[in-house]
């Protein structure tokens, strides 16, 4: 860390339906090259006195000529709340669920095995599919 960042919210809105505060946030940081949002996420529970799990900063833009960074930052009242209403990409940027994903080929060959069937069958041979791809 070469040089301390200074943080400035802008905008600041206070969403009772979504049980949250959201503002703009501009980091200014010369002569470094940028700031880490997990550095920007204890800095602004320090400043607003919550929690940093329940911080959600994103969307960040260096302008042209660097010194200065612009994004959006939500501070959520509770961490279910955050759950509730956060898209489920960035709950996965922040660590707080993991997505398990199929691969592609897994996928077409599932597809492939159901087309040999109608009905009901069809939807058992997908299950079943399904059903054999996580035991191993």
């Amino acid at each position: 860390m070469a040089e301390a960042a200074t943080i400035r919210t802008r905008h600041f809105l206070t969403n009772k339906l979504l049980n949250r505060k959201q503002f703009i946030i501009d980091v200014i940081h010369p002569g470094r090259p940028n700031v880490s949002k997990d550095e920007i996420r204890e800095k602004l529970g320090e400043m607003y006195k919550s929690n940093k799990e329940n911080i959600v900063v994103f969307h960040f833009r260096t302008a042209f000529g660097g010194g200065k960074s612009t994004g959006f930052g939500l501070i959520y009242d509770t961490l279910d709340d955050l759950k509730k209403f956060e898209p489920k990409y960035r709950q996965q940027r922040l660590g707080l669920i993991k997505i398990e994903r199929t691969s592609r080929k897994q996928k077409k060959e599932r597809k492939n095995r159901a087309k040999k069937f109608r009905g009901a069958k069809k939807a058992k041979a997908a299950s079943a599919a399904k059903e054999k791809g996580k035991k191993k």
